[in-house]
């Protein structure tokens, strides 16, 4: 992936939960259609009258993300980025989106309704995305990282934004999106008090979208230090994963501090740059807390991280699995396992290899905790539903003989908010069991 700062002269297209799901299938389209909705006497069958640049559905679907499947025809003037008006198969006004031809999701609506939707009328969403953040949330009370825009659970698909200290950092999927940046940010910028952008295109949406490769540049901000419930870290854009920080697990971190104790064993699996292993350190006061992850350059980080906080945690360099197999074979044991794999499941092709990951890696957890022993185990995969990912770990458990008493199931903070007209933004699974 390429991060680059933005600049408000880059007026024209030129560069990441939540990521858009797969397509359907043109089956698994029709099937999510919606009847029509009443006629408009406004509008006519007669493409001639509509309003330009146009796109016309095949199905009548409230999901915001539409595929080419869905799509019947476009307006010849619907250039790439465009925002265009959407009409449904009897030529009713439906709504208004950004439409690109030959991107893979072809057409992400923003509105719903017969009203007109202009190019002004798009700062009213990352408007109420920072009124949620600051004025109910409050967030910047309890912490200096939280996602500001979260894509279609904001009504804003293709874009993801996250708050770390002065600094916003920002994944774009869409051209559109991309193209609309310069009179964004600034916008943002003024209602959250930040100072710089660093802005993130993954090198499949340059690809796909056509959005223009420039050579990497390096960030005009590289790391920020940011607070978490009194917890320290350091954010490196350069070479974090996604936008730097994993902000949707804050409030799982603060729990776990919260359930433990300074007698706990705790051990972090896939630990990151430490944001679990570091939470039962500074605020559980755990005492015997060890991190692993293969990622040289997080477990770098994780170490800076601790030193931020003057806490005492083992790192480990080493892949989660190997080193779960040799802590078994040498019978270490702890109190707590922490499981925060990545995307094991990216496509629906890999939904049967990735189920074997996620019953491997949980049944070695379970091997290395001892009875009455907490269990926290993630899965950031999408196209994982949450019963799916409870019957692997279920199923984890009983090949291991252990039983499971389940705690609580909880996911993403509410600053990662899921739209009733698209669950599947429902990414991230947190299971907590207790192991008998």
């Amino acid at each position: 992936m390429t991060r680059r700062p933005f600049s408000s002269r880059d007026a024209g297209p030129s560069a990441p939960g939540p990521e858009s799901p797969a397509p359907p299938r043109a089956d698994e389209a029709a099937a999510g259609a919606v009847s029509p909705a009443p006629a408009s006497s406004r509008e006519t069958a007669d493409p001639t009258t509509w309003a330009r640049p146009w796109v016309q559905l095949k199905y009548l679907s409230f999901s915001p993300q539409l595929y080419p499947a869905m799509i019947r025809a476009a307006s010849p003037d619907a250039a790439p980025g465009s925002l265009v008006t959407v009409y449904d198969k009897e030529g009713r006004r439906f709504g208004a989106g950004l439409y690109h031809p030959r991107a893979r999701v072809p057409l992400r609506v923003f509105h719903h309704g017969e009203a007109p939707f202009r190019e002004a009328d798009f700062l009213a969403l990352p408007d109420r995305a920072v009124a949620l953040r600051l004025e109910m949330l409050r967030l910047p009370e309890v912490t200096e990282a939280f996602r500001v825009v979260h894509s279609d659970g904001d009504g804003l698909s293709g874009l993801i934004v996250d708050r770390y200290a002065d600094v916003l950092s920002v994944e774009v999927h869409s051209l559109g999106i991309w193209q609309r940046l310069p009179q964004w940010l600034p916008h943002l910028h003024a209602r959250l008090g930040t100072r710089h952008a660093v802005v993130e295109v993954s090198e499949f949406a340059a690809r796909v979208e056509g959005i223009p490769a420039r050579a990497p540049e390096r960030p005009a901000v590289a790391r920020v230090k940011i607070r978490e419930h009194g917890v320290r870290y350091e954010v490196d854009f350069a070479r974090g994963h996604k936008t730097g920080f994993f902000c949707d697990q804050r409030d799982n971190r603060l729990r776990l501090a919260r359930w433990i104790n300074p007698a706990h064993r705790v051990l972090d699996l896939c630990c990151y740059t430490g944001g679990f292993a570091l939470a039962a350190a500074v605020l559980g006061r755990a005492t015997d807390v060890t991190g692993v992850d293969l990622d040289e350059t997080a477990i770098a980080q994780a170490r800076r991280n601790a030193n931020l906080n003057q806490a005492r945690v083992t790192w480990v360099h080493c892949d989660a699995f190997s080193y779960a197999r040799q802590m078994q074979r040498n019978g270490r044991r702890w109190d707590v396992v922490v499981a925060d794999p990545p995307k094991f499941v990216a496509a629906r092709e890999e939904f049967r290899d990735g189920q074997r990951r996620y019953e491997d890696l949980n049944g070695l957890a379970l091997s290395l905790l001892e009875p009455g022993g907490l269990l926290v185990t993630c899965s950031c995969s999408g196209l994982v539903s949450a019963e799916d990912f409870e019957q692997f770990v279920c199923r984890a458990a009983h090949r291991q003989g252990r039983r499971l008493q389940i705690l609580d199931r909880t996911g993403a903070g509410p600053d990662h908010p899921v739209m009733s007209n698209c669950p599947e933004g429902r990414y991230l699974k947190v299971l907590w069991a207790r192991v008998l």
